[in-house]
């Protein structure tokens, strides 16, 4: 059973009961996933961002595109409209895929690794990772990468308050850390 499955058929029949809600269309759901990679070296070597979309590319299985700077920053030497980023935005399966994938496999693998921090779920609810390497994805051959990077997973949910969301998290299987009790 794939989560997306899970989500439907069992996790949000139960989130329904257990907060209460009146409309099963108030129960809190994974909207989207927003993965970033900022690269500060794109400035002075335009191929980078060609690597690491292909590399995102092959991580998400969605074609990356690349970001451009908002703003001037004369301390970084960057001008407005310059590529300095990439990312791709996954909805419906991809996202769900994605985020089995990353909670499963990817954070598992990450040394020594005890769960992620609450600071990890922010006032909206939305759930922010960020992962120090890209090779811990099983699609990346060590092999074959140019230059080492880390990245940063956004998942965005529609939920009434935190406590919501960090809830739906739970029963999603993301792992959090476990609190001493004294």
């Amino acid at each position: 059973m794939t989560l997306q499955e899970q989500y439907t058929k069992e996790i949000r029949p139960n989130l329904y009961k257990e907060l209460g809600l009146k409309n099963i269309f108030q129960v809190p759901r994974p909207v989207k996933i927003v993965v970033n990679v900022g690269v500060g070296e794109a400035i002075s070597n335009k191929k980078i961002l060609e690597d690491i979309g292909a590399e995102l590319t092959q991580i998400t299985g969605q074609k990356a595109i690349i970001t451009l700077a908002r703003k001037s920053i004369a301390a970084f030497k960057i001008r407005k409209g310059m590529p300095i980023g990439v990312k791709v935005t996954l909805r419906g399966k991809k996202m769900y895929d994605f985020f089995e994938k990353l909670t499963r496999i990817v954070l598992p693998r990450f040394r020594d690794f005890a769960g992620l921090s609450e600071n990890a779920v922010d006032r909206s609810g939305n759930l922010n990772i960020g992962i120090t390497e890209q090779t811990l994805f099983p699609e990346i051959e060590y092999d074959k990468i140019s230059k080492l990077h880390g990245l940063q997973a956004t998942v965005v949910v529609r939920a009434k308050s935190r406590d919501d969301a960090k809830v739906l998290w739970e029963k999603l299987g993301v792992p959090f850390k476990k609190i001493a009790q004294a």
